[in-house]
Formats: structure tokens, sequence, C-alpha cells
């Protein structure tokens, strides 16, 4: 890196239900987000990253690892989703269906 490439300054972060690390780092702009959170540490610290199957975003909007940011950027690892939003929000919607019918018969 010669003293005329500027650096720009961006923040990986990594969320776990109790903590979140954010690692703020000097980059160069031609640097690539999977080559950003390798330079972070973040895979040595938490080793259940795996950059081919956990989804990582700038500002919670999905990028490839091959893409480059801005400075000030923010780089998210995203962690694998536990149970299908949809299928909870249907289940409650059954159960909310079933306490009401619950509730009329006792009337």
């Amino acid at each position: 890196m010669s003293s005329e490439e500027k650096l720009i300054h961006v923040e990986v972060v990594y969320a776990l239900p109790q903590a979140q690390r954010v690692i703020k780092l000097a980059i160069t702009p031609d640097t690539q987000v999977h080559e950003i959170i390798e330079q972070s540490g973040v895979l040595e610290m938490y080793p259940e990253i795996d950059l081919k199957k956990n989804k990582v975003g700038v500002y919670s909007r999905n990028v490839k690892p091959n893409a480059t940011v801005h400075d000030g950027d923010r780089i998210e690892i995203y962690r694998p989703l536990l149970a299908d939003p949809k299928e909870i929000r249907r289940k409650r919607a059954e159960q909310a269906k079933q306490e009401a019918l619950d509730a009329k018969a006792t009337e």
C-alpha cells in the first residue's frame, strides 16, 4: 500500500443473543467484504462463522462476499435463523383463533 492510497474506516459486526462484537478497521477502498472479515479476526474469535453458509450484509442489506464497501460502512455477519418467521406467525394466529373459540364456548 502506497502512502498515497487513502484508507477508509469500516466496522465488522457479529451479534449473538447476549452480546454484540464490533471491530473497527482501516482498509483500502478496494478491499472485498470477505477480506475485511478475515482481517478483522472475527473468524478466529467465533469459529462457528462459516462465510460459505453465513450471509453477510452492509446496513441490513445482503451483499456478496466479493463486494467492496464505502467509508463508514458496517459489515454485518448474520447468524442462521432458528425458526421460520412465517411459521411462527401462522402458529400464533392458530393459537389466537383457538383461544377465541374457547372463550366463546365458555360464555
